[in-house]
C-alpha cells in the first residue's frame, strides 16, 4: 500500500471500479461507463492529497488491486473514504492491510480518530469495519447514500 495521486491510470481504474461497484449495487444493475463518469465528476477526490488527505493504492502481483483515501475533517478527525478491493482479490487479507495503511496515513496527517459513513447494503464493508474495532456513532454528516456511521480512536504507531 503506497500513497499515489488519485489521477494516475491505476488509481483512476480503481476509482472507476469502486464507483461501478457501489453504484451498481445501489441501482441493482451494472453502472454504465457514462454513469461512472458522471459519478466521478466533481466528487472532491482532489482533497485526498496532503495536507488535507491521502489516497493509497495497493498492488497484488504488481497489478492495481485496492484503493482508499483519508480526508482530514478537522484537527482531530479523518474520514475513511473510497475503500475498495477488486472482487477477484477479496478474502486474501488485502482489505485489512489497506485499512491499517489508511489508519497510519490518518495518524501521519495528525488525526486521532477515524470516522466513516456507508450504506446498509454494503455488508462486507460493514463487517470489515466491525472486525477492526469500528463502532456505530451518531451521524456526523448527511447525504443521500449515507445510512450508517462508524468511528474509532487511532493509536499512533511507536
Amino acid at each position: 500500500m503506497r500513497p499515489e495521486r488519485y489521477d494516475t491510470p491505476d488509481a483512476t481504474a480503481l476509482r472507476r471500479a469502486y464507483y461501478g461497484d457501489v453504484a451498481g449495487r445501489y441501482w441493482r444493475r451494472p453502472a454504465t461507463p457514462q454513469e461512472i463518469d458522471e459519478g466521478l465528476a466533481g466528487d472532491g477526490v482532489e482533497a485526498l492529497e496532503p495536507p488535507t488527505g491521502r489516497f493509497l493504492v495497493g498492488r497484488y502481483g504488481g497489478e492495481p488491486a485496492a484503493c482508499g483515501g483519508v480526508l482530514l475533517l478537522d484537527a482531530e478527525r479523518a474520514e475513511l473514504t473510497r475503500v475498495f478491493v477488486r472482487h477477484a482479490l477479496r478474502g486474501r487479507g488485502g482489505a485489512a492491510l489497506l485499512l491499517a495503511a489508511l489508519e497510519e496515513a490518518a495518524v501521519e496527517l495528525g488525526a486521532r480518530r477515524m470516522v466513516l459513513n456507508t450504506r446498509l447494503d454494503l455488508v462486507e464493508a460493514r463487517a470489515l469495519y466491525a472486525r477492526h474495532g469500528y463502532r456505530e456513532i451518531p451521524a456526523y454528516c448527511e447525504g443521500p447514500y449515507m445510512e450508517v456511521w462508524y468511528g474509532r480512536e487511532l493509536v499512533p504507531a511507536d
